[in-house]
């Protein structure tokens, strides 16, 4: 019986999660791209409102000249909302998520030269390659042989599916990035089901109903305890918690885009077709 309760329960689960699917199935993937790029979105504007404090931040590190400073925050905002502006709109997605890329390196170079903390470094190298990388696994269309009768590769090794598995791999470490090392009972079991979670997204198992949980878990705990707005400006709280406002709400959309395209072609779920 209680198998059976169980086996109900998971049932119950999954037919919550399709009903969500198909509700959901026209604008999710908008939703997913927003949240995804929000990061970029704040960095760009906080670079137009605060250029002469990033030029001098730039020109005090690098000592590079006030000039290049102020190219360097140019083409930071300049790269961000247009990419932005491209993804959110579907245009050139491929291209916009290269430079983005390419704008993820720059502030890697800046940061590495100034701070050498490897916490921080981590972050800003990998909090959004794996939603960059579903982003191009959304907008790649699949190759066609173009000769009749000859063999192509599997499903599972095509380059969209690949690019799937990166990206839930790298949003296992996005995750990473939003633990908090804590002795609270709370936050232990917070860190212990997320893991968990994140785990079921990466091989690919229960991919969608694991993923869509951790969405409304993250929803949570990001409005609960990032509440940035809470906290004047002038103090430094103010900023930490917007920037891990800013970075859970991008996990959060890098998972609706696993729920709106499902695990991919590299993944138990896919495997158990098979079976």
């Amino acid at each position: 019986r209680t198998d059976d309760h169980s086996l109900s329960e998971n049932e119950s689960l999954i037919m919550i999660s399709k009903l969500f699917l198909r509700v959901t199935k026209h604008y999710l993937p908008h939703v997913a791209r927003l949240c995804l790029v929000s990061t970029f979105l704040e960095d760009g504007v906080r670079m137009w409102l605060q250029w002469a404090e990033q030029s001098e931040y730039i020109d005090s590190t690098w000592n590079c000249g006030r000039f290049l400073a102020n190219i360097f925050v140019l083409l930071n905002l300049l790269g961000q909302l247009g990419g932005c502006v491209l993804i959110l709109s579907r245009n050139f997605v491929q291209n916009a998520c290269f430079a983005l890329f390419g704008i993820i390196a720059l502030q890697v170079s800046l940061i590495r030269s100034y701070l050498r903390a490897v916490t921080v470094f981590s972050r800003l190298n990998l909090s959004l390659g794996g939603g960059l990388l579903l982003l191009l696994a959304e907008c790649r269309e699949e190759a066609r042989s173009m000769f009749a009768g000859v063999p192509s590769l599997g499903h599972q090794s095509s380059p969209k599916h690949l690019l799937q598995l990166g990206g839930r791999v790298l949003l296992v470490l996005m995750f990473l990035t939003l633990l908090h090392l804590d002795l609270s009972l709370f936050t232990f079991l917070q860190n212990l089901v997320g893991t968990a979670l994140m785990v079921l997204v990466a091989v690919g198992f229960k991919t969608k109903l694991a993923a869509l949980t951790l969405v409304v878990w993250l929803l949570c705990i990001n409005f609960t305890f990032n509440a940035f707005w809470t906290v004047p400006s002038y103090r430094p709280m103010h900023d930490f918690l917007k920037y891990d406002f800013f970075q859970t709400t991008s996990v959060i959309g890098g998972l609706l885009l696993v729920v709106a395209l499902g695990p991919g072609g590299v993944s138990m779920d896919e495997k158990k077709k098979e079976w």
